[in-house]
């Protein structure tokens, strides 16, 4: 039991980390209180958020104790996703200029 505590709390503190990081990039993109935009803000927002999709889905969803299929099939839905997401925005930002 105390075992899992340590784990859940170490848990916890990367993603209040990832989300503290994220929060920091976000107020860097800020010119003088204007939002500006930026792809590599953008991607990195992206990236963390996998970053956390994944630590959830293997600590709070069991995946880690799942067959291995299962967790090699999370991780590339989790991958697929990511890629597509930043796929449409960098291909919609292209298409916008």
């Amino acid at each position: 039991m105390r075992r899992l505590n340590r784990r859940l709390l170490a848990v916890w503190a990367v993603l209040s980390a990832i989300t503290v990081i994220y929060i920091w990039i976000d107020h860097s993109a800020d010119h003088h209180g204007t939002a500006h935009a930026s792809s590599a803000v953008t991607v990195i927002a992206l990236l963390l958020a996998a970053v956390k999709v994944r630590i959830i889905m293997r600590e709070f969803m069991e995946v880690r104790n799942a067959p291995i299929l299962l967790c090699r099939l999370t991780d590339a839905w989790i991958a697929g996703m990511s890629a597509a997401m930043i796929g449409f925005y960098l291909a919609g930002r292209a298409v916008a200029t």
